[in-house]
């Protein structure tokens, strides 16, 4: 310092105290010097103990963030893992109800199915027919009315089969899943080629629902179990139905659909001492939707000359339920 200055507590200036100036102005400097020293270095250490927290809390907020993100990561990876594996299991356990599997049974026997190919490989047992089969109307109870027909390929327009299907739901106290019935039509001339005509030209369904004639059989289907070719199988129940027709007095059926639209049926007829009289012995036809052409690309069709040599009672019985 170049001069101490001292101040008395009347605020002016005390002359006794310049006596031991130089002495006090050593000392005085000491201290400042040494009071500077100790205040830089303890400024440094905080300067540098502020720059080592600020560090550490840094890095601790880059933990921090980090461990946030895939915080934030994990629980979206859980949400999308729930959400899929939720959707998974509703896809997986959402039930079928009885109306959805008779919706699928009817769409499965629609349309125009033949038993070419089967005709093509074994002539002598089974008839080239075709059926045809299309939605014709719907019952106050939902049950499903579907007009079918059954005729050689080579003359669809003249049908010597005619029928009504009636499908359903099960009732609920029997073990199956649809059951198809079989009905006569009151008037077929005024039915023929019905699904060949457009809809203004045909029966409306107040006039469908007052020409279906008598129950003639009912088959019971069922699921077919997971893995099968199956959609659908099922068959008349063990005592099978009345039936006259030359000469039987029951007739049974048996009815596969499968997944790629064909349709198999076997329909036979016994007399009372329980001997066949009518139907295909060998096993049931089967109707496939379409032409099927052979590996020359013409249409497989067996030499229907054929056909005079087969049995009296090996009629083209191949109606979806018996006669």
């Amino acid at each position: 310092m170049s001069g101490s200055v001292s101040r008395s507590n009347s605020g002016s200036f005390d002359g006794g105290s310049l006596i031991f100036t130089p002495d006090v102005e050593v000392m005085s400097r000491e201290a400042a010097v040494g009071m500077s020293s100790r205040s830089n270095a303890s400024a440094g250490g905080v300067s540098s103990g502020g720059g080592s927290n600020n560090s550490n809390n840094n890095n601790n907020n880059n933990n921090n963030n980090n461990n946030g993100g895939r915080f934030v990561r994990g629980l979206v990876i859980k949400a999308v893992c729930l959400a899929g594996g939720a959707f998974l299991l509703k896809k997986l356990t959402k039930s079928t109800t009885r109306w959805d599997h008779a919706r699928t049974v009817a769409q499965s026997l629609s349309g125009e199915k033949f038993s070419t190919e089967q005709a093509a490989r074994d002539p002598m047992t089974y008839f080239n027919l075709r059926l045809l089969t299309c939605p014709a109307t719907v019952l106050a109870d939902g049950a499903q009315v579907l007009y079918f027909e059954q005729a050689f390929w080579r003359t669809p327009e003249r049908p010597y089969r005619q029928r009504f299907y009636m499908v359903k739901p099960c009732p609920k106290e029997m073990k199956c899943d649809v059951e198809v019935g079989s009905y006569a039509v009151r008037d077929i001339e005024e039915y023929r080629n019905f699904c060949d005509r457009s809809k203004t030209q045909r029966p409306q369904s107040e006039e469908v629902v007052g020409d279906i004639a008598e129950h003639l059989t009912t088959v019971y289907l069922s699921e077919c179990e997971r893995g099968r070719r199956c959609l659908y199988e099922g068959s008349t129940p063990p005592g099978g139905f009345p039936n006259s027709w030359n000469g039987a007095t029951k007739c049974s059926s048996e009815l596969t659909i499968y997944k790629n639209g064909e349709v198999h049926c076997w329909d036979r007829a016994y007399d009372d001492d329980g001997n066949q009289v009518w139907g295909v012995r060998q096993g049931p036809y089967e109707f496939k939707p379409g032409y099927t052409s052979n590996v020359n690309g013409s249409l497989a069709q067996p030499d229907l000359s054929t056909f005079s040599a087969k049995r009296n009672d090996d009629t083209p019985s191949a109606s979806l339920t018996s006669e």
